[in-house]
């Protein structure tokens, strides 16, 4: 077994031990977003999440980027070329963010030192896709397979994480609503 194989195994393993212990969305993402970043040796990794009319992919978590990259203006899926791509299940390679016209922020990814980018959709099941995950790498680079398919696992664990946590303050909100239902039902 590689190095790069174990890099795998721990970032997994750490990346379902906290999906197994929390329930805080921000936490959850924050924490895989970094076990990615670190395994794959990337600058930066990022995960976004469509709005409810699928317009815009809103930041859901990051690391190892910039404040002033991330407030650097919304992702329009529609301008969003490679987004757009990813959105329908495939996975994006850019080799040079700041020249490929499928990327939106071209002058903002050079300003970040961001060079070659790789995007997978955030698939919860074969056909239902929330957003996608980003691996920004600093220098030109290419993914072997074995990375594209690292990633994939990520976003997958994270799409799982990201509804579960959205059932659970579901049933949280349902279960408030009828517990002040039959407190009120009972008190009249």
């Amino acid at each position: 077994m590689s190095d790069c194989e174990r890099n795998y195994y721990r970032s997994l393993y750490e990346a379902v031990r906290v999906i197994n212990s929390s329930l805080e969305p921000m936490d959850l993402l924050n924490k895989i977003a970094e076990q990615t970043a670190k395994a794959l040796e990337v600058k930066a990794c990022s995960l976004r999440l469509l709005d409810k009319a699928k317009h815009n992919l809103l930041p859901g978590a990051s690391f190892g980027l910039s404040k002033g990259y991330l407030r650097k203006g919304k992702v329009e899926v529609a301008k969003s070329k490679l987004d757009k791509e990813a959105l329908q299940g495939k996975t994006v390679y850019v080799k040079d963010a700041a020249t490929d016209p499928r990327f939106q922020y071209q002058e903002a990814a050079k300003t970040e030192g961001i060079i070659s980018i790789l995007v997978v959709p955030l698939k919860i099941e074969d056909n239902k896709i929330i957003g996608v995950m980003r691996v920004y790498s600093g220098t030109e680079r290419t993914f072997c397979d074995s990375e594209v398919e690292f990633l994939i696992i990520m976003a997958n664990l994270s799409a799982i994480a990201i509804e579960n946590a959205r059932l659970h303050q579901a049933l949280k909100s349902d279960y408030e609503l009828l517990t002040a239902f039959q407190y009120q039902t009972f008190e009249d």
